[in-house]
């Protein structure tokens, strides 16, 4: 391994701290070119601004040509009273109201995905019961045919209306959650129409 590289030409001339034609110790010295970007790159993507080039614009919402931006709806009146509540979707007069703004009514298409299961099992008073009362007499497999039933889960509920979409989760309480919302659900669609 003490062997010289055969392919060298003879002085080392590029690497950390070197550059081409550089002596061995110079490029580290302030204002000489070193590692990074190309010193005459044009910023552009992948390329940092810096002082010496004008500052990018500030950004532009980057809709087509001839695509109206969505509007921004006044806040309903202060007097009004709520027609339906979902989650943290409500209903008042012609308008849609959720966290992130307001939407029209009209026109708005709802859905409701049910993300929510409803489980069945044998409680563990049911097994307990079952062993003291097998001992004693076969009667006491009847308390294996007790069940108990737990839902958990959600259902999330979509609106799109004046170019805004917002979702909201409603936890589910029972195997007759669904049918709960569904039924608010088609409610906002008729007053949607």
């Amino acid at each position: 391994m003490s062997e010289p590289n055969p392919y060298a030409d003879g002085e080392y001339k590029w690497g950390p701290g070197q550059g081409p034609g550089q002596a061995p110790g110079q490029g580290g010295a302030p204002g000489t070119p070193g590692y990074g970007y190309p010193q005459d790159a044009v910023p552009g993507y992948g390329y940092p601004q810096t002082p010496a080039y004008p500052q990018a614009p500030a950004y532009q919402p980057t809709l087509a040509e001839g695509v109206p931006v969505p509007q921004h709806f006044p806040p309903a009146p202060a007097g009004a009273a709520p027609v339906l509540a979902l989650g943290d979707i409500t209903v008042v007069g012609d308008q849609i109201i959720t966290p992130a703004g307001s939407m029209p009514l009209k026109g708005a298409v709802w859905n409701a995905m049910d993300m929510s299961r409803t489980e069945e099992k044998i409680p563990t008073v049911g097994i307990v019961l079952a062993i003291v009362f097998a001992l004693l007499c076969l009667v006491g497999l009847l308390f294996l045919l007790m069940k108990e039933k737990k839902t958990t889960g959600f259902i999330q509920v979509t609106v799109t209306s004046g170019g805004r979409h917002h979702a909201t989760m409603i936890p589910a309480t029972g195997p007759d959650t669904i049918h709960w919302v569904m039924g608010q659900l088609n409610f906002a669609r008729s007053l949607s129409v």
